[in-house]
């Protein structure tokens, strides 16, 4: 498991780094300006890794409603804390470090991720599923509601059980976007 995941982006350091890649630190430093360009780019691997196969997985749904049930139950499941725990790391980071650069890269992540959510719903509404006055506000509530029911889910403050975290974003969707008869 690499260190962050282990130890959180705040604990890691480039002999860390050089230890989980079997190179020198010499080596680490060479390539890398900087510990926090290293682990931002470790970051952005992973994270684009782990949306890219959410996207995989929605696009071969059958309709928009299996794609959102879908993304749902991949986004909490027994194993997806490590990620969470990962993404909200990620975006601390930023909040530490000045650089313009990393601030615009999870801004662009982060739009992406809206993009994917907004695309899921226009499919619904393309193709019958769905009926919504406002996408854009739906876009917002899916992505701010799933983040602070994993903040919930790993902070524990209080209890949440990944299939309660699952039951209110499907709820969300049950509300926001009527089923049309």
């Amino acid at each position: 498991m690499p260190p962050i995941a282990e130890r959180g982006y705040a604990s890691v350091g480039v002999r860390d780094v050089a230890a989980a890649a079997g190179v020198s630190v010499g080596t680490v430093t060479y390539h890398f300006g900087s510990v926090q360009e290293i682990l931002s780019e470790a970051m952005v691997l992973h994270i684009e890794r782990y949306y890219a196969a959410l996207s995989e997985d929605a696009a071969q749904a059958a309709g928009a409603a299996e794609a959102l049930r879908l993304l749902v139950d991949a986004l909490f499941t027994e194993d997806t804390d490590r990620h969470w725990r990962m993404w909200f790391d990620y975006w601390n980071a930023g909040d530490q470090d000045p650089d313009q650069a990393f601030a615009r890269g999870q801004a662009e992540r982060y739009e992406a991720w809206h993009t994917q959510i907004r695309e899921l719903a226009e499919r619904g509404v393309a193709e019958g599923e769905f009926s919504s006055d406002d996408l854009d506000g739906f876009t917002v509530r899916f992505a701010a509601l799933a983040d602070g029911l994993a903040l919930q889910r790993l902070r524990q403050a209080p209890p949440l059980r990944t299939e309660d975290a699952r039951r209110h974003l499907n709820r969300l969707i049950e509300t926001e976007l009527r089923r049309r008869s």
